[in-house]
């Protein structure tokens, strides 16, 4: 038996779920993007590897790449490469297993898991295409 529950709102909720995937990173990304010398100095603080080239691609990908997915253009790939991009920062930025204080610990792994799900959204994109309310319409 086919389960066909909401197969007449099919690019609806596709493109629902792309908003609710990329609305976190498109704000983020804005603020990123508005005090780039202090997402440079989170950079450093968080140890990440060329501070100055980590805060543009963290602003590219989460707002430019974020906007991208919302308006559906070159969907798939830049799903697939923003997938790629949350694991990077659940790993750079979310390092749970090195934090010896249990509060930081359990943010950093609540943070990392979220991540996790994240790239399962976008996964699921990567398959499912954009949907007909998108630049790609597919």
């Amino acid at each position: 038996m086919r389960y066909t529950l909401f197969e007449n709102q099919r690019d609806e909720l596709i493109l629902i779920a792309r908003l609710l995937l990329m609305i976190l990173f498109v704000i983020f990304g804005w603020s990123k993007l508005t005090s780039f010398s202090g997402t440079v100095e989170f950079m450093v603080a968080e140890g990440a590897p060329l501070p100055t080239i980590s805060a543009i691609i963290a602003i590219v990908m989460e707002f430019f790449v974020g906007l991208a997915l919302v308006i559906g253009f070159f969907t798939r790939p830049l799903a697939f490469l923003f997938a790629v991009y949350a694991l990077g920062t659940a790993l750079i930025g979310h390092h749970y297993w090195t934090i010896s204080d249990p509060g930081a610990r359990a943010e950093n792994m609540i943070n990392f898991y979220k991540n996790v799900s994240i790239m399962g959204g976008l996964l699921l994109l990567c398959v499912t295409g954009p949907g007909k309310y998108s630049v790609d319409r597919k």
